[in-house]
């Protein structure tokens, strides 16, 4: 890779790494090419990237920005999984993880905050963004589908009382 690459790939990591609500860091030494392209479709798939880069050059791209927290992570073969959801790029990860025991979650970041192993389970088992927002609009829609519920009971009681009161004339 010559300099004007790696200046490059140093600047669109900055982007990233500055646009990006969340970071995982982890090991990823033993898994095979079927293994990474695995993780690489269940990331895409979340909505979240995986990049296998050099660690100079991540710890360079990091500089300045609020995940800078992470470059103490960034030792041995180490791959970054990020994404805008602070909750998929964790929860795929930790869930290629359980499967796959030589992925090794080392930590990460989100925003400004440094997040251990541990830190990004928590996050992992937080629902994702649209399913908070399926949940919200749920919980927005019960209330109007309730009143509507409500508004119609009275009628269909009357309805029911009046074709009860003509069967029982019909049948007298």
């Amino acid at each position: 890779m010559d300099r004007a690459a790696k200046r490059e790939l140093v600047t669109t990591l900055n982007g990233v790494f500055s646009d990006t609500a969340v970071v995982v860091v982890a090991h990823y030494k033993g898994l095979t090419v079927a293994d990474m392209q695995k993780l690489r479709a269940q990331m895409k798939q979340a909505g979240a990237t995986v990049k296998v880069t050099k660690n100079s050059l991540t710890r360079i791209a990091l500089e300045g920005t609020d995940v800078a927290s992470i470059q103490a992570l960034m030792k041995g073969p180490t791959l970054i999984a990020y994404s805008g959801d602070p909750v998929a790029a964790p929860k795929v990860a930790v869930d290629f993880a359980k499967t796959n025991e030589k992925l090794v979650i080392l930590g990460g970041a989100m925003g400004r905050t440094a997040l251990d192993p541990n830190g990004v389970r928590s996050l992992a088992t937080l629902p994702s963004l649209d399913e908070l927002r399926g949940k919200l609009v749920g919980l927005i829609s019960a209330p109007a589908t309730k009143l509507a519920q409500l508004a119609n009971a009275p009628a269909a009681k009357l309805a029911r009382v009046f074709g009860a009161y003509a069967k029982k004339d019909e049948a007298a």
